[in-house]
């Protein structure tokens, strides 16, 4: 769950908030000059890969590598330390599973691909070299190679074509198709040890033999939606630019935190407003001023287009350069009216106003909270419904989680020797339904679900990689008893969470009663480039489920949310080809392309100054939607460059 730990230049963290919270940036390289395109430079690909997880099915219409032998597996798997950066070698026959020398993206000198530098801890492109400017990622149209095809080499071909090598005879064919079923042999006697000790370790609840994937029925459902969920794959998946927000001029670190979608608008927080914009041309149906910055969103909204929001109490003067995030309001998104504000004093502070670090929303009830206090409100009135209580041993509540349910994470305590508690709320009243005590060692947790509650925790600070998460913790929100505790190693599992916020985890997504979660970039069977894989986690009993979706050669998958019981997920691209929206299948993991983008490089160059799990990413009913969280200063380096506060794509 490797992340970089510092955010670049045009989105800035700002000074208040805290040094282990998320954003969507990363830090900035130096510059070589203005860049020839886009935002900036991809990143190299993260070191080491997740563990030993399952190899992929044989595809028996893709052309595998021909090894020249099969390689015999190495201990380790993808956990064993990898070699530096050395010259890319040649392709290897090599199964997933068996670890592969890192690569910077292309070598230098690579016909077309010169290596650049790019910034350290930042996953870019895959397989894209390093350039200066700003972090991308690349989106576009060209259909994805199937998963174990052969990549085009240096000179533009594969074994057999132009630039590649020579064809193989009929007896060479048949020697390399025996190795194949070897590997493959070997690869499942590995498979199947990985899975099993990843399903035990860590979990405090015996295992049984749950499993799931595999090949199985998909297909479409109702109205034409696919099986399990509601969204429809459309006759025609390439995508085209819907419409792009320029980035307004701000003279500081802004944020402009929100983004919801509606059925006829997209609605996005600006430079002290919130605007609706058609969803398909972009043009402005509704504005609403607000009286200061947005400081924060809810994610969630009303089925009748109803959200909240957190604003400052006013807008930066000389005397009060960083005004505090103090007001609460709830927007009516379908007609762009701000149907209240208000702010509270704390149980214990006086009159000050409480400070909010950041907002929910459950059924009728807007919860808002931070390390200074927080409170409950009435969404259609804006009546305060409560607020926590304050008790003897210093309690207070960090943030809540909301959705089809309410919790909060509580702690206790003295600041070095805090004690975290989840528990389950009535909206209406505050009262406490349930409460779990997380174990020694945590000193934040986040809120991955409501119902089912899951959640998340950097135990004992064992993952330093900065994503939060070392574990996750299934509760019986009826009881409060802890269902199972399921380990995810942050050297194996790609999700994160901020660290002090308590509703902001991305690429964890619950339902069916498991968790799917994104492994860690890692090798895949092209020369170049990484790619990864979405597995599931059962709830009940922690097992690591026998299924999972492959992005394929130099994409990367991350889960955005369910669809019924389908996993919505976006796959980050190459370099040079365009973006992707699939719809997996809960139960069988087979993926459906619902959206691909184009890769042309002009919208690439738009489009790539998002990131998947630093960005806020809408999908729904063949729109995609990118928008950034904060916004700053233009660079002097950036002085020809377009910026975009948001891009949006539909397909016809």
């Amino acid at each position: 769950m490797t992340q970089p730990p510092q955010q670049p230049p045009n989105e800035p963290q700002p000074p208040n908030q805290p040094s282990g919270q998320p954003s969507d940036q990363s830090p900035a390289g130096p510059p070589a000059g203005p860049p020839s395109g886009g935002f900036g430079a991809p990143q190299d690909p993260p070191p080491g890969g997740f563990g030993e997880p399952t190899p992929p099915p044989a595809d028996p219409f893709a052309k595998q590598p021909p090894p020249a032998a099969p390689p015999t597996p190495p201990a380790g798997g993808y956990g064993a330390p990898q070699p530096g950066y050395p010259t890319p070698p040649a392709p290897q026959p090599n199964g997933y599973g068996y670890p592969q020398a890192q690569q910077p993206g292309y070598p230098q000198g690579a016909p077309g691909q010169p290596g650049q530098p790019g910034y350290p801890g930042q996953p870019g492109y895959q397989g894209q070299p390093g350039q200066p400017g700003m972090p991308q990622q690349g989106y576009g149209y060209p259909t994805q190679p199937m998963y174990g095809a052969p990549q085009p080499g240096p000179g533009g071909g594969g074994p057999g074509g132009p630039g590649g090598g020579k064809k193989f005879s009929t007896q060479m064919q048949i020697i390399v198709a025996a190795a194949v079923a070897v590997v493959l042999i070997i690869g499942a006697a590995v498979v199947y040890t990985s899975t099993k000790d990843d399903g035990d370790q860590g979990n405090q609840a015996s295992t049984s033999g749950s499993t799931g994937g595999g090949e199985g029925k998909g297909g479409e459902g109702k109205d034409g939606g696919l099986a399990g969920g509601s969204e429809k794959a459309p006759a025609n998946t390439g995508s085209k630019v819907a419409f792009q927000l320029p980035q307004p001029e701000v003279a500081d670190v802004t944020s402009v935190k929100g983004s919801w979608l509606t059925d006829k608008a997209y609605v996005k927080s600006g430079v002290n407003e919130v605007v609706a914009y058609d969803r398909d041309k972009g043009t402005k149906l509704w504005s609403l001023p607000v009286p200061a910055e947005v400081c924060g969103a809810s994610r969630h909204m009303t089925k009748d287009f109803k959200a909240a929001i957190l604003f400052k109490e006013g807008k930066p003067t000389k005397e009060k350069k960083y005004p505090a995030c103090n007001q609460v309001g709830a927007v009516d998104l379908a007609s762009g009216k701000l149907l209240w504000s208000k702010s509270v004093t704390s149980a214990t502070g006086g009159d000050r106003p409480v400070q909010f670090d950041e907002v929910t929303l459950s059924g009728t009830t807007v919860a808002a909270g931070g390390t200074s206090g927080g409170a409950a409100f009435k969404l259609t009135s804006g009546a305060e419904l409560w607020k926590p209580k304050v008790s003897a041993d210093r309690c207070y509540d960090m943030g809540y989680g909301g959705g089809e349910a309410l919790a909060v994470v509580r702690k206790c305590g003295s600041y070095d020797s805090p004690q975290l508690q989840i528990q389950a709320l009535n909206p209406a009243t505050g009262a406490p339904l349930s409460s779990y005590q997380m174990p020694a060692g945590v000193d934040y947790a986040s809120i991955v679900s409501t119902k089912p509650l899951v959640v998340a925790a950097n135990v004992g600070d064992t993952a330093n990689d900065g994503s939060a998460i070392s574990d996750f913790f299934s509760i019986d929100a009826a009881t409060g008893k802890l269902i199972v505790r399921i380990s995810a190693d942050a050297e194996k599992y790609a999700a994160r969470c901020g660290s002090t916020d308590v509703e902001s985890c991305r690429g964890a997504v619950v339902g069916n009663n498991r968790l799917y979660l994104p492994t860690e970039d890692h090798d895949g069977t092209s020369e170049y480039g990484d790619t990864n894989e979405v597995v599931a986690f059962d709830l009940t009993t922690g097992k690591l489920l026998g299924g999972r979706a492959d992005a394929g050669d130099r994409y990367s998958l991350t889960p955005l949310r369910m669809d019924g019981t389908n996993v919505i997920a976006y796959k980050r691209p190459p370099y040079d080809k365009g973006g992707q929206v699939v719809s997996i299948d809960g139960e069988t993991f087979k993926q459906t392309l619902l959206m691909e983008n184009p890769s042309d490089e002009s919208v690439r160059d738009a489009e790539t100054a998002f990131t998947a799990d630093r960005s806020e990413v809408l999908y729904a009913e063949g729109r995609l939607f990118f928008s950034k969280q904060l916004i700053s200063e233009r660079r002097d380096s950036q002085a020809d460059e377009k910026l975009y506060l948001a891009v949006a794509f539909r397909t016809d």
